[in-house]
């Protein structure tokens, strides 16, 4: 059941319009119900009230894909490139793992990511590979308080997923195997309305274009080689793009084509991606992005700093089909919260502080669903 919670006199980053100092965020039955001053006349006598006095309010950041299941495997690959990753992640540790290990595991990621600020998760499920890998991995998130969208290996999973934790489909993608397959399974999620994840470099992207495959029902991860003409096909017809600018730089997949999506207006989305060489935030992807721009433009101001937040707030809502479910503070969206620390001697707007200075160790509260999950710098699921 969920409490009713007002937070007080906070620092709002909407994300969807001006900047709000000195505001109040009423939540009810997990939904924003009104964002403004001094709603403490609209809240309930026994609502739970949460000084935010100094405190940058923004919403959850929703990171657009990760493997979870890879949680327990932290910094085991640091210099791993991806022919070992192949063989000794997606090939030993996978095979190796029982259904109550992806359970654990899987809670493991899931509680780090909360604790870094993310609320949203789209998991790139490779351990959903049986009923019963499937069947915890979702226990798992329905347990740890974070919102999932789960992309399962097989279409029959999708009725698993319910309420918090939602279905796509996860495929091998067309560059990297079976074209007809890959085509029928994006094909398969567009009749069943949900979410199809595929890992690809961008040679692809003008075929899936011609055979009228692109869409909002694809998602498109890494897309390091993507030309500039075939990201403006992307933004045209509304596929979602996902960039996982750290994993890509450590790993060899190329440079970040956050820049070129951006400029095609893609609206690009960060995913954290892997933990064996990466943090479990999405603070250090917002950064890079920010260097690697800056180094390009020679600018100290272009591109604006606080632009950057979209693409871990409301673009990443869009990339996992959740827009206008989470991505913004404003009534009507699910109570998914960030309250940060370490700004209130700011006076002005906020947004660019958090993606250029804020770390994960300044995520002070975090609500999911009008729950708080973690308080005061403590986990508390």
């Amino acid at each position: 059941m969920h409490r009713q919670v007002l937070i007080q006199n906070a620092h709002v980053v909407p994300g969807n319009g001006p900047e709000l100092p000195g505001t109040d965020v009423l939540c009810t039955g997990g939904v924003i119900t009104a964002v403004g001053p001094s709603l403490a006349a609209q809240a309930d006598p026994s609502c739970e009230v949460i000084d935010a006095t100094g405190l940058t309010v923004t919403a959850g950041f929703v990171d657009a894909h990760r493997h979870v299941w890879q949680a327990p495997l932290r910094g085991a690959g640091a210099d791993m490139p991806m022919s070992r990753y192949f063989v000794e992640v997606l090939g030993a540790a996978l095979a190796a793992m029982s259904p109550a290990d992806a359970g654990r595991a899987t809670l493991l990621g899931a509680r780090a990511a909360l604790n870094a600020g993310v609320t949203t998760v789209f998991d790139y499920s490779n351990a959903t590979h049986s009923p019963e890998h499937t069947d915890a991995v979702v226990e798992a998130f329905e347990t740890s308080g974070i919102r999932a969208v789960v992309g399962f290996c097989d279409p029959a999973s999708l009725g698993r997923a319910t309420g918090r934790v939602t279905g796509a489909l996860s495929i091998l993608g067309p560059e990297y195997g079976d074209w007809d397959t890959a085509a029928a399974a994006i094909r398969r999620g567009r009749e069943l309305g949900v979410m199809v994840a595929a890992h690809v470099a961008g040679p692809c992207v003008r075929r899936l274009h011609d055979e009228g495959l692109l869409g909002p029902h694809l998602q498109l991860v890494h897309l390091n080689a993507v030309t500039a003409d075939d990201a403006k096909l992307l933004a045209e017809s509304g596929t979602a793009v996902v960039v996982t600018p750290t994993v890509e730089a450590v790993m060899g997949h190329g440079g970040s084509v956050y820049g070129r999506l951006a400029e095609a207006g893609a609206r690009p989305a960060f995913g954290v991606d892997v933990v064996i060489n990466n943090p479990p935030d999405l603070f250090e992807p917002l950064r890079d992005t920010l260097r690697t721009a800056r180094l390009a433009t020679g600018s100290a101001s272009v591109p604006p700093s606080g632009d950057l937040l979209l693409a871990a707030t409301l673009d990443g809502a869009r990339a996992v089909g959740l827009a206008g479910v989470v991505g913004t503070v404003e009534a009507g969206g699910r109570a998914d919260l960030l309250l940060l620390d370490g700004l209130g001697h700011l006076r002005g707007d906020r947004a660019g502080a958090v993606v250029s200075c804020v770390t994960a160790s300044d995520v002070r509260t975090v609500l999911v669903d009008g729950r708080v999950v973690k308080r005061d710098f403590a986990l508390l699921v």
